[in-house]
């Protein structure tokens, strides 16, 4: 069965991870009925800035503006059934926690949990303020995930992308969409 999900980006730091993300997403597109994407306002900037290049989508993507209250995925009554925050600044994970709907990605992500699908929150930054641990607490007893950008090396990356890449895996595992990555214990060591 084909999938409808929405990608959020927002201005934290680690435009690598989104970039990775859709990426793989376009290269697992057969999985994918629809994309949605939401920017939020300096999530753009900060990709030029730290990627040295423009966003440019492909299908499945479908590019929706941060204000777009009509996007399908701000109702309930859609059939999106994943969010994926990916970076997730500190701002928008508070405003996550605390059901403040304000723009698309907060929006799109209370609806998430308040219809019990999966809400997945890829938070970038160091360290954590007691303010942030009570925020991501709020959002995982809320029914969210939090998983950090916080890559691993079992695999033994050998590139910037491919350290990137250990994380937007997990994250796409989380979200149950079949992809090839590395495996505990069914690799040679």
């Amino acid at each position: 069965m084909k999938r409808k999900i929405v990608v959020a980006v927002t201005g934290a730091s680690g435009s690598i991870y989104a970039k990775i993300l859709f990426d793989k997403l376009h290269e697992i597109k057969e999985q994918l009925n629809e994309v949605g994407v939401v920017f939020s306002t300096n999530a753009l900037d900060i990709w030029k800035y730290e990627l040295n290049e423009d966003f440019n989508p492909e299908s499945p993507f479908c590019i929706y503006e941060k204000d777009d209250f009509y996007a399908p995925f701000a109702s309930g009554s859609s059939k999106f059934d994943t969010l994926i925050v990916c970076p997730c600044s500190m701002g928008t994970l508070g405003r996550i926690a605390h059901g403040i709907s304000d723009d698309l990605i907060t929006r799109a992500a209370d609806v998430m949990l308040k219809e019990k699908r999966k809400l997945i929150v890829v938070p970038r930054e160091t360290p954590y303020s007691l303010i942030h641990i009570e925020n991501m607490k709020t959002i995982t007893l809320a029914g969210g995930v939090i998983c950090p950008a916080t890559p691993s090396f079992y695999s033994k990356p050998q590139t910037i992308e491919e350290v990137a890449e250990t994380v937007v895996e997990r994250v796409l595992n989380l979200a149950d969409f079949n992809v090839d990555s590395f495996q505990w214990g069914k690799s040679n060591f």
